[in-house]
């Protein structure tokens, strides 16, 4: 039952996830790095001051364990940053799908290496056809008009960087669970941390955010709907299912963004790019087959 409501959960975070890109394409003026420190920043300190009490109460814990609260910090605050910046450079659909398609593959290679991960020939097989899925959309050609002089391969790059911090805040945030600290203060405390190291970054590119009531409202929605309410859905997942099963299920978020990216924005994907994001809903189903086994 507890499995159940874990993967519910997460994959309620992951439809909201899934709606950032479409959202974040309605304000083009705004910095891509403005809008991914603005909703995760934020998001986070919310979640933090949510959390404070809890935070004060096990504060001795917190500082036992400092070296997997800083990493955590420091993954979710670059996170946004790549995951923004790869949307805007390749588009919606392929950053989206590259940064989320990659996170559980990552995310096996962090517990692998942790002791805490079993190689399995289903797995290796679904993360093949994962690689493969990301592969095909780096070659799909993108019309998207948000797409700035069409950098498709920096832009697949900067999500392959996002979907290692994903999986990395993931992967601490869970390891603080598991030390005994509550859902609560290991997901704030993180995202708190990280949404102050967010702070500078908003300050410096924070010029127009002011210039139109559609920027305010893009950033605010953002803020509040998919960071601060997506990620306590995220946490309450993570203290009842694995990190990798997790990030696995997260790979919805690709899906849902590219049929409202599609839908909303207007981009068009190939057939071949039809076909990579195939593969990658092949692998979440093998992968996902194989950790619940």
């Amino acid at each position: 039952m507890n499995n159940t409501l874990g993967i519910l959960a997460v994959i309620l975070a992951s439809a909201l996830w899934g709606t950032t890109g479409t959202a974040a394409s309605f304000a083009p003026s705004l910095s891509p790095l403005l809008i991914g420190s603005l909703a995760m920043g934020i998001g986070g300190i919310l979640q933090c001051i949510l959390a404070i009490s809890k935070i004060i109460k096990e504060r001795y814990l917190l500082i036992k364990h400092l070296c997997l609260l800083i990493v955590g910090a420091i993954a979710v605050m670059i996170y946004p940053l790549a995951f923004y910046s790869a949307m805007r450079l390749s588009g919606v659909t392929i950053g989206t799908v590259v940064s989320i398609g990659s996170a559980p593959i990552f995310s096996a290679i962090i517990e692998y290496a942790d002791g805490d991960f079993r190689l399995t020939r289903q797995w290796l097989i679904g993360a093949t056809f994962g690689i493969l899925g990301i592969i095909l959309l780096s070659f799909s050609e993108n019309n998207s008009a948000i797409v700035q002089n069409n950098h498709i391969i920096l832009g697949i790059l900067l999500g392959l960087i996002a979907g290692f911090t994903y999986a990395l805040y993931s992967w601490s945030a869970r390891q603080l669970m598991l030390k005994g600290i509550s859902t609560k203060s290991a997901m704030g405390a993180t995202f708190g941390c990280g949404g102050i190291l967010l702070i500078p970054v908003m300050v410096f590119t924070g010029f127009g955010l002011f210039e139109s009531l559609t920027n305010i409202i893009v950033c605010a929605y953002m803020a509040l709907i998919p960071m601060f309410m997506g990620y306590l859905c995220y946490g309450f997942g993570l203290s009842k299912i694995s990190t990798s099963t997790a990030t696995t299920i997260t790979l919805l978020e690709p899906v849902i963004a590219a049929v409202l990216a599609i839908l909303v924005v207007d981009e068009m994907l190939p057939l071949i790019g039809c076909i990579g994001i195939l593969f990658i809903l092949i692998c979440l189903i093998l992968i996902t087959i194989d950790i619940n086994k």
